[in-house]
This record gives structure tokens, sequence and C-alpha cells, in this order.
């Protein structure tokens, strides 16, 4: 099972300094109309000004809204100030409720439509119209308010986008998304605390990419699925990818929305008003230009691949025994798919059907036991690659030589001549899938836990390895997601990138196509062709453009056949690294610093004027 998140705090104790109150009127307000102050609206209404994407006024020096403040009375009651009880945690909770249920509703059915953004559905435009919908409900709103839309937004979106975990059960799914939607917490209280700065639609985009910084580092390493980034692999936007890698594209792709939700606002306002002035055309023009430009910025930018030379390849698909939990099956079932259509492969290139190929690659677990230790599985690769006469890179679990109970996930160099040779163990294991954290208390509490019963134990360099040839790349499974593993092993020397998989597990979920387009991505980000082999499927041929070229379909036995480009340039995403993520990412958090401390100021004014 793929890693969780740990618990995030909101981003200020206590009321925020930025928030604003609501309107008392929240019933009656449109569905994505963020609420304002009245004495605001009407002097916006009296200037003839609204608010667009690079104007809006700093936060007013107003009271903490009521349902923020413990000694408010519920509606229709007296309150302290009369003498009465304070109201109840029920009844401020039903009140809660009252005011925000159209708004909750409208923040989860937006959830749902980013969700949609992905595969297998791929809607990418949705990305956008999400975006856009979350800025509004959040603008004008407390913290604590765009805490909670946010993760009202964040948990339908995440259950969507990971329900392929049902198959471990559906209480997977739901813990790990409401552990994932912890991260838009903070998120949605930074929407809110910034959303009366100027330019706040840039504001917005930054803490899009702080919120995907740090769920794709923790806890146990993070987990990065569901990135903007990863929803647009063919949209306009990804060619910025070779610039800035998936951190730009998810910037842009939020920036967009957020400009979007700045030309709806400043639209539904002059109409509210009544307003056609100037003033108001020109903001909104400027929010549609903006929009424009940021979208048709990634047809300006050279996606390289013109190659140095080429390599012919083979990639096996063997198939499992079934999909599921158990697809293993029997012992050297699966490695005997991968022996057979290697054999096959052998007698189709010598009686000409098919051109020998200068390398083969079979998937990650190709062989469901260690070569070193059972001799039938070593005698049986041995066999196939003797066969084809060509090195196969081989995935295979491997016991650890040293430390008794740890197995190493690898990717073995199998020479026809000398045999097995070099070999790459994945550096980032999945916590609860492939090592269970905390092993002796939680085992206790989750059974289902000792269905991984040894810790796979991390490699410690990246997967560059000489097949043939080629210097290829080795990336396995999960760590395609990862932006220092994939873009490391880039700038170590690899001149393409195979990822060895097994999404056995997860067969027709929609999981193995969320992954293979996060080798879409990767191809462009680093200007490389990807292969991607799976014992189930899918397994993919992809090219420096991000085209994927060739595909299996799942649950069959396969081999697909192509000349690779091999390329030695890098781009500037490998050469800036992740230097565009982290000053995204700091900007969007000084943003929250800024509208606090413009809030207390603006409160401390407002007291000084009325003592």
């Amino acid at each position: 099972m793929p890693p969780g998140s740990e618990t995030t705090a909101a981003s200020a104790a206590g009321r925020p300094a930025a928030e604003e109150p609501e309107e008392p009127r929240d019933a009656g307000d449109p569905p994505l109309e963020a609420p304002s102050d009245e004495a605001q609206g009407k002097a916006e209404r009296e200037s003839g000004q609204a608010d667009g994407p690079a104007t809006a006024s700093a936060p007013d020096a107003e009271p903490p809204p009521k349902d923020d403040r413990p000694d408010e009375s519920p509606p229709g009651g007296t309150g302290q100030r009369d003498g009465s009880a304070p109201p109840t945690r029920r009844e401020r909770l039903a009140g809660f409720a009252r005011r925000e249920w159209r708004r909750s509703a409208l923040a989860a059915v937006s959830g749902v439509a980013l969700g949609l953004a992905f595969p297998p559905y791929g809607l990418w435009p949705l990305s956008l119209a999400s975006v856009a919908a979350l800025s509004l409900l959040t603008r004008g709103r407390t913290a604590r308010q765009g805490a909670f839309t946010g993760f009202v937004f964040g948990v339908p979106f995440l259950i969507v986008l990971l329900k392929w975990l049902h198959v471990v059960g559906w209480d997977a799914v739901v813990g790990l998304s409401l552990i994932e939607a912890l991260f838009l917490v903070p998120m949605g209280a930074g929407l809110a605390l910034t959303s009366r700065l100027p330019a706040w639609p840039l504001w917005a985009a930054c803490l899009w990419v702080a919120q995907e910084w740090a769920r794709d580092r923790t806890p146990f390493g993070g987990f990065p699925w569901g990135r903007l980034a990863f929803a647009n692999t063919g949209s306009p936007y990804t060619p910025l990818a070779a610039l800035g890698g998936a951190p730009l594209v998810s910037f842009a792709v939020a920036l967009t929305g957020a400009l979007l939700a700045a030309l709806v606002l400043v639209a539904w306002r002059a109409r509210e008003a009544g307003q056609r002035g100037r003033r108001a055309v020109l903001t909104a023009l400027a929010a549609g230009v903006l929009a424009a430009a940021v979208t048709g910025a990634g047809y300006a930018v050279p996606v390289p691949t013109k190659a140095a030379d080429t390599v012919s390849i083979a990639i096996v698909q063997g198939n499992v025994q079934k999909p599921g939990m158990d697809f293993l099956g029997r012992p050297l079932k699966i490695l005997n798919n991968h022996v057979e259509a290697t054999l096959k492969l052998a007698r189709d290139v010598k009686e000409g059907r098919k051109p020998r190929p200068d390398l083969v690659i079979w998937p990650e677990n190709a062989s469901d036991l260690d070569p070193f230790k059972y001799r039938e599985a070593y005698a049986r690769i041995d066999e196939a690659v003797k066969a084809i006469g060509v090195p196969v890179l081989v995935g295979a679990l491997v016991d650890h030589p040293t430390k008794p109970g740890y197995v190493k996930n690898q990717g073995i160099v199998w020479d026809p001549v000398t045999g097995p040779g070099a070999s790459y163990t994945k550096q980032h294991p999945v916590p609860f899938g492939e090592y269970v954290p905390f092993r002796a208390e939680l085992s206790k509490l989750i059974t289902r836990l000792q269905r991984v019963p040894r810790d796979f134990y991390p490699g410690d360099h990246t997967g560059v390895l000489q097949v043939g040839p080629a210097k290829l790349g080795d990336v396995i499974c999960f760590e395609v997601a990862y932006d220092d593993i994939v873009r490391d092993t880039v700038n170590a020397g690899a001149r393409m990138l195979v990822v060895q998989t097994n999404n056995a597990t997860y067969g027709r979920t929609g999981q193995p196509e969320q992954q293979l387009v996060m080798s879409k991505l990767r191809a462009i980000e680093h200007g490389r062709a990807v292969v991607t082999a799976a014992p189930s499927g899918i397994s993919a041929v992809v090219g420096p453009d991000g085209t994927v070229q060739q595909r299996t379909k799942e649950f069959t036995q396969d081999v697909l056949t192509a000349r690779i480009p091999l390329r030695d340039g890098t781009t500037l995403a490998d050469r800036v690294g992740a230097t565009p993520e982290w000053v995204l990412a700091m900007v969007g958090v000084l943003s929250c610093a800024a509208a606090i401390v413009i809030g207390r100021r603006g409160r401390t004014d407002e007291k000084g004027q009325h003592p």
C-alpha cells in the first residue's frame, strides 16, 4: 500500500490575522461568489472598482467573524452579553453546518472534478476548473473556513484518485485519502489568507506548489500521487516540464485556474453592482489575457528529441497467474512466463520473423524467486538469456546477503556469456507495501500488514547500468513519481530511462494508466525516451517528446520491439534541479506571512482610530 501522510496543523494558532468577516446573508450568496464586507462592497460600488488578478484591497480591519468567536450567541440566541448561557459546542457546529453546507457541497463536487482530471478518465481541463472553484470558495474567508473548505475539497478528490487501492480494501482508500487530504488544510487556509492581497492568483499558484512539495516528501518519503502536473501530461502545459520539471507544470496549471477565478469574480461583482466601467472591463481583460498567455507558454518551449544514436530493444511482458493481491500464484509461474515469452522471441529471431534486439528488458519481479538462492530460477533465467543471445535486464527479488529477513528489489544485468553482473536496487521502497514502519507495534493492530512478511532494503545509488550497447537509467515502479530519483539518474549519465514496474495487484483499476502518464511527463522533462516494462501491463514505449509510441494490453503475454533514441544532452530542468520548486513553495509560504502582518497592522490602525 502506498505511503500515507502526517497530520498537518493549521497555518497559525488562534485567529489568523488576515481573516475577514463572513457576510450575514451567507445562505443567499451566489454559489461561487466570495463573501465580502458590506462596507468594502459599498466603497467598491461607489468608486467603480472591482477585484482583479492584480488589484485587491488589503485585509479589512473588522472584528473576527461570528462563528470564530466563542462569546457570540448562536443564531436566534441571546448570548453572554445579555446574561444568558453561551452556545454549546453542538449549537456552534449546527450553526456552522447551516451556513456552510452549500459551500461545502460545491467544494466536494470540485474535488471530484479534479479526480476526474487524472487517468483513467483524463479530463485535464477539469484541473483548471477545480483550481478556479477552490480559489473562489476560499476567497474572502477566514483561515479556519478556508482550511475546512480545503479538507472537504481534498477528501473526495483523493478518493476518486486512489480508488484503485480498493484491491487492498476500501478502508485503505478512505484512510489514505483522509491522511493525504490533511495537506490541503493549510493550503486552504493559505488561499483564504492571501485572497485579499494584490496579485492573489500568483500567491494561490505558489501555495499549490507548496502543498505538493510537502506531500511529496513527508512522511516516510512522501506520496506524490495526484500532482496537478500528472493530470496535464498531454495538455498545453506539458512542455514546461523541460524548463522546471513537474513543479513548474503544476504552477502554470494552478496560476491559470486562479486567473480564471479572478475573471469570474470580476464579472460577477460588476454584474451585481451594475458596473460597466472601464476599470472592471480592463481587469477582466487582463485576467483573461494572462490566463491565455500562461496556457500558450508551453508551445514556445522547445522539446529536444534529436538522438546521438539508437538501440534496438525488446520488452517482454510475461503476464501473471491472476490479478489482485495474490498475483504471484505458484512459485516460478511468473518467471516461467517470461522465460517462455523470451524463448519464443528467440525462435522468431532465429527464423527471421523478427530482428535480433540489442538488449531485452524484463519487468519488476519477473523472477518471483531469488535466482542466487534457488538454482532452478537461476537456470531458467540463464536459459532464456543464452537463447536470445543478448543482455537481459532482469527484475528480481534478492535476499539481502548480510541482513537476514530483508530483501532487495533489483534490476540485474544478465549477460549471455558472463551471467549476472551489475545491478540496481530500488532506493524508495513503498511504506506499508514493501516495508512496514513500526512493524512490531502496527502489526498487532493491523493484522493485514502481516501480508508483508519481509521488509525491502533500500538501495544507495542511481540505476545507471550498461546493458549491451546502451547506458540506461533504471527506475523501479513508484520511483517514477519522485522528481529527484529520476533527475539524479539522468544527470548520472542515463541516455534512456527504463521503468521496471509491477502493477498486477492493481490491474484494470486505473492505476497503471496513472503511472504511465508519469513516464510521459518524465520523457519531456529530461528529453529521454522512457520504456515501461510490467509483467501484466501496461508495458509501453514513450518517445522523448512524450508520445506513447507502443503499449500493451493488460493481462496478456506480449513482446514489444522498438528502436530507441539515445540522448546525451540535458534539459534546463535537469540543470536547475529542485530550485524552482523550492522558490515557488517559499513564495507561497511568505505570502501567507505577509497577509498575516498586513492584517495585524490594519487591526492596530483600526483600534487607534476608534479608542
